[in-house]
Order: structure tokens, then sequence, then C-alpha cells
């Protein structure tokens, strides 16, 4: 290659270089760091053009190092690490002092992070600054630094979020429900059919409950009839179906200790899990930790409480 102007590569290139060496794959490394792939490859070419050389060598198969490119591959990766502990060192020091920022799904809120969080207003131990969103904004919240930590609905089969990664929390499902005085309040199961052709209070579109199980639904190639009534939040959405003596689609930890029947659906299931939302690099320190901690512990006891009622009911 031919020779330019001396300068250093931006910390931005390196980590295009090294997580495209490490997918092998310029395509899937630029669906990682949600940009174009013509962006990306100039990127890369920016480098190359700094450091006078071939560091990668491109094939229909995909990429690999060159021997030049190995060389900076093993600096650059200690380069990252290093830098990625500075970052983690600036937010400790932004945070120290201030209120750990939690950003909450509306179901994940209701089922046990408020309850959690009541508990934390009691000692003052811990400062805890809450934002309330559905769980695609909890991840961009989390993966935008605006927020620290978040506590999201996972979506079955989903593919990577740009930003962020996530830790199991607890497990969970969206579940058909019925309010007391409703004809199904005396069933435990219900048809295929008679779900599939009855109006029901759904969430919002945008919602995670919403998306499981219209995600579980297409798989089946199913189709269901037009929501009754859609609601922004789980307490709006179980308002409506007391209202309206109506089936309301919501998760099973948020109706947990409430008025409502769950009916199980023959031969059908939504599953889904809460997760712990992380940025994609750095590791939590400090109060984040401690957080983390707690919505760990709180999640298992909300859980046990639920597996011992359902005993109970079982009875």
């Amino acid at each position: 290659m031919g020779s330019a102007p001396l300068r250093s590569a931006t910390l931005e290139e390196l980590r295009t270089f090294c997580l495209a060496a490490e997918l092998g794959s310029i395509g899937r490394a630029a669906v990682s760091l949600h940009v174009s792939q013509p962006s990306l490859s100039r990127r890369l070419g920016q480098l190359e053009l700094a450091a006078g050389t071939e560091l990668l060598e491109r094939s229909p198969r995909g990429v690999k190092l060159t021997p030049a490119g190995r060389r900076l591959y093993e600096e650059a990766r200690r380069l990252l690490q290093q830098a990625d502990h500075v970052q983690e060192v600036i937010a400790g020091l932004r945070r120290s002092g201030g209120p750990v920022r939690l950003a909450s799904s509306h179901s994940a809120t209701e089922a046990f992070v408020a309850d959690l969080l009541g508990h934390l207003g009691e000692d003052g131990a811990l400062s805890v600054e809450l934002v309330v969103a559905n769980s695609s904004v909890v991840r961009d919240l989390v993966a935008d630094g605006r927020a620290d930590l978040g506590v999201a609905a996972s979506r079955p089969n989903r593919t990577p979020y740009p930003g962020v990664r996530e830790a199991v929390l607890a497990e969970d499902a969206v579940i058909c429900a019925v309010p007391g005085g409703h004809p199904w309040a005396g069933r435990d199961r219900i048809g295929l059919d008679e779900f599939l052709s009855t109006p029901m209070v759904m969430r919002d579109p945008s919602s995670n409950a919403r998306w499981t199980v219209s995600a579980a639904l297409r798989e089946r190639e199913l189709a269901q009839v037009p929501p009754l009534v859609e609601a922004g939040t789980p307490q709006a959405a179980m308002r409506e179906a007391r209202a309206r003596r109506a089936p309301v689609l919501l998760s099973r930890q948020v109706l947990q200790g409430q008025d409502f029947h769950e009916v199980e659906v023959e031969g059908l299931a939504f599953p889904r899990r809460f997760v712990l939302v992380l940025p994609a690099y750095g590791e939590p320190t400090g109060d984040v930790l401690v957080l983390m901690d707690k919505l760990r512990h709180q999640a298992a006891v909300w859980c046990r409480a639920d597996r011992g009622r359902s005993v109970r009911e079982a009875a």
C-alpha cells in the first residue's frame, strides 16, 4: 500500500478491526456495531492506510488476519481492555455520591422492582434513580449510557442487541387470565380455536408481552382476532380486563397475587425471561454490583412465592 501521512489510529478504528478479526466477517461486525457495511469497510481502510499495510485478508468466505494484522491485533486488544477499564473508572467517578440510574420495563417494575426500591428507601444505604419504559427502550437507555443498569423482558430467538449484554434474572411467561365472573374463571384450560377467536385485553404493540405472543403465533402460522383494547401498562390492562370482564394477556409475575385466574391454552405457551441489561463493554462496579445482587435476591424471592402459591392452589 502507498505511504500516507503518519497519524494515530483511533480507538473506534481499533475496536472495529478487532471485532472484524474475531468474527471473521466484515458484515457480522457491521451488524454487531450497528453501522452499515460500507461505513465499516471505510473505517478499516483508513486504519490500513495509517498502518501502511494490509491488516485483513479478504475473501468470499470472510476475513482473516495477515501477519501484520496479527501483530496489531495483539497490541490493540490490550489497549482496548485498558481503555475499557479507564471508562469504568470515569463512570465510577461520575456516579460517586450519586444515584444508580436504573431502567426497568413496566412488567418488571410492577412484578418486583418497585417492591425492592421501596425497601431500599427505608435505610437509604443505596440511592437509585428509576426510569420505567418498554423493554426495547430500556436496552436503548443502557446502550446509550443514559442508564447504568436495566431490567427488561427477553425476546425468544431474538438477534443480539448492539451495545448491551444480558444476564438471566428470572423465568416468566405471558399468560391468559380472566377476572372473577368471567365464564372461563371456572376452567383450567381452553381450546386453541377458542383462544384465537376471543377478543382480549392486550398490551400496546411496542411492548415485549405483545411481541412475545405475536412471535409464538407467527411461528405456528396462527392468527388471533384484533384486541378488545390495547393498554400502555400492565396496571391499565388489568383495569380494563376487570371493567370489561374480559381475558387479558400479561406477565405471570405481574398477575401473581392479583384477582385473576390463569387459563392454560391447549398446545400453546408464551415463555420468556426477565434479564439484567448491562453495557456491552466493561464490568459493573460499586453500587451497580450491589443493586444487581439485590435485584437477583428480590427476583428469587418473588418467584419462590409464585411457586408456593401455585402449589397451594393445586392442593
